[in-house]
């Protein structure tokens, strides 16, 4: 834990950021003054943690952010709650629901200059799938994506995905959705004219409105 915190430490003292370099393992014993098992084993617990990233024939560098171990920890812990009849994954559903009927507000704020054609085009993919009989998971995500990138906040991304990725591993225990791809396409088209428009109380209506689907379908397995 000591040589954790010395790794962690060294790269705020350095000013060091995502993507640096570190320095070797010897120069490391050296800085820190603790033994090459100690450096090793502190550097697998940070690599584990997405603090260093470590490429072989490459080096030691700062990492970037990632969800990846919340993604695995909330899967695992939705999973098994769903075993004993408690729903871990509809809380999770909450939360993203309350965060975007926030995203949206913040978005209509920024004023009618913000671009939206990448959604414009995301948008008319959707509805030409769900004339085909089915919305892809990838292009739903890339909605929201893409809907909150003017935001400039790249947490936000992240936050999403990491959500959407929890979903996406517990589609088997969801099952089929509920709703028919016209719907899901016109609920997503419903956030979008109502932030085109700068209509606040629409756009937070389509947004519950749209995570109404998805609260029946997680409500299916809740118990």
């Amino acid at each position: 834990m000591e040589a954790q915190e010395g790794v962690k430490d060294l790269i705020v003292r350095r000013g060091l950021v995502a993507g640096d370099p570190l320095p070797t393992e010897s120069e490391l014993m050296e800085e820190l003054q603790v033994s090459r098992n100690s450096i090793r084993e502190a550097l697998k617990a940070l690599q584990a943690v997405g603090i260093v990233d470590i490429r072989h024939g490459f080096g030691m560098f700062v990492g970037r952010m990632s969800l990846a171990g919340l993604v695995d920890e909330l899967t695992f812990h939705s999973r098994i709650t769903l075993q004993n009849g408690a729903n871990h994954l509809a809380h999770l559903v909450e939360i993203r629901e309350l965060l975007e009927s926030g995203l949206v507000q913040r978005l209509i704020e920024l004023g009618p200059e913000v671009d939206l054609s990448p959604v414009a085009d995301v948008m008319a993919r959707m509805e030409s799938e769900a004339q085909a009989g089915l919305v892809s998971p990838e292009t739903d995500r890339l909605f929201h994506d893409l809907l909150y990138r003017p935001l400039g906040n790249p947490l936000v991304s992240q936050l999403l995905g990491a959500f959407w990725d929890v979903y996406y591993q517990l589609r088997d225990a969801l099952g089929a959705p509920d709703e028919p791809p016209a719907d899901v396409a016109r609920r997503h088209r419903d956030i979008y004219t109502a932030v085109l428009k700068g209509d606040r109380d629409a756009a937070v209506a389509a947004v519950r409105a749209h995570f109404e689907g998805v609260r029946n379908r997680t409500a299916r397995i809740g118990g």
